[in-house]
């Protein structure tokens, strides 16, 4: 059974898109740079410790696999987390306005075998925001609750000039890097599994 460690919509809507059946696990993780901690590691620390959370609740299910995933939109090695309020998302809104950002996005899996981990980058650019449209993109309420103050997939997808990259990683969970997690879990775990099966005949 795959468990996503993750209580989002969207790499729940995500994963689905890759055709597989999962359970969703409630972790509580803190998401907090450490000093001196680079953008990247700090994703991928993250997303690690969300997966290694999931696991400690089902390390013992026969064929329990666990995907944790973190997100982070950085601008000049300043990493742009979720909102505190309106205010917040539209200051976020201003520094990304007519600016190529980079979004991280980092998934780990974990089983019986270990842990994997791979990491998406993905340059976006902005229009240049005026006030207005900050104000009216800042009154939807979609910012909020997402890295960065915008969601890529909603009203916010008209500010993108230029995107290389993961789609997909923008909104939470890069799914070519995902798909090959889990087809490199899943072939170990076979392999393992006839190794098994060798050494009992």
């Amino acid at each position: 059974m795959l468990y996503l460690a993750s209580k989002s919509p969207r790499r729940a809507e995500l994963l689905e898109r890759l055709g597989l059946s999962h359970r969703v696990l409630d972790v509580d993780v803190p998401e907090v740079r450490a000093p001196g901690e680079d953008a990247a590691a700090y994703v991928r620390r993250v997303a690690r410790d969300k997966a290694r959370a999931g696991w400690a609740q089902v390390a013992a299910e026969p064929d329990a696999r666990v995907l944790g995933a973190d997100t982070e939109v950085v601008l000049d090695e300043e990493v742009f987390g979720k909102p505190a309020d309106a205010a917040d998302a539209a200051a976020m809104l201003r520094r990304l306005s007519g600016c190529t950002h980079t979004v991280l996005s980092a998934v780990v899996v974990v089983d019986a075998a270990g842990e994997r981990e791979a990491l998406s980058a993905t340059e976006v650019r902005f229009a240049p925001l005026d006030e207005a449209r900050i104000a009216a993109y800042v009154a939807t309420g979609e910012p909020m609750g997402k890295a960065g103050a915008y969601a890529i997939q909603g009203r916010a997808e008209a500010f993108v000039e230029h995107l290389a990259g993961s789609y997909s990683g923008v909104m939470g969970l890069p799914l070519h890097e995902t798909a090959r997690l889990l087809d490199a879990a899943a072939e170990a775990a076979a392999e393992d599994a006839g190794a098994r099966v060798a050494v009992a005949g």
